[in-house]
């Protein structure tokens, strides 16, 4: 069996640039609960965005909700009117694209948006919903049997995690 390694912080600079190219000046940057928050929140640094990111949790519309219930993720913060607003949904990792399903369904919640687009970290295809990143910094296969989870030092540093389950 393989080991996959990737370069977190390598896939990182890739989305700065990625992400970079898809803002205007009216873009706001929203990172989905928690690996997505913490991209959104380094971009709006490192891009010198002078709109504050907000953070979108997919806890309330989930479709596996009975199973999983309401996580301790976080909730949603948008702090800025989300209609009219052109968005970026970002994520750490992209899958069945039942979590992007959910956030889509809390941004509406909060109102009518011009355009959303997502931009995630690594797509691992395996998509089960019509669903596609308008910029995806990696795209890796991984059996089901695996997840990969993004995570962060106390310096803020990005890691990826390969774990079986």
């Amino acid at each position: 069996m393989s080991t996959l390694a990737l370069n977190a912080e390598a896939l990182y600079r890739e989305l700065l640039r990625g992400v970079g190219h898809l803002c205007n000046p009216q873009t706001r940057l929203v990172g989905i609960t928690s690996g997505g928050a913490w991209l959104a929140q380094r971009l709006q640094k490192d891009l010198n965005w002078p709109h504050e990111s907000g953070v979108i949790s997919s806890a309330l519309h989930r479709d596996d909700f009975a199973q999983r219930g309401l996580s301790s993720g976080g909730q949603t913060v948008l702090p800025f009117d989300v209609n009219g607003a052109d968005i970026i949904v970002l994520d750490d990792v992209l899958y069945t694209g039942r979590t992007i399903r959910a956030v889509l369904n809390e941004l509406f919640d909060f109102g009518r948006p011009a355009s959303v687009r997502l931009a995630v970290l690594v797509d691992r295809g395996g998509r089960e919903l019509p669903i596609q990143a308008d910029f995806a910094a990696a795209r890796v296969t991984l059996p089901a049997s695996q997840s990969l989870a993004l995570a962060r030092d106390e310096a803020g540093v990005f890691s990826f995690h390969v774990e079986d389950h």
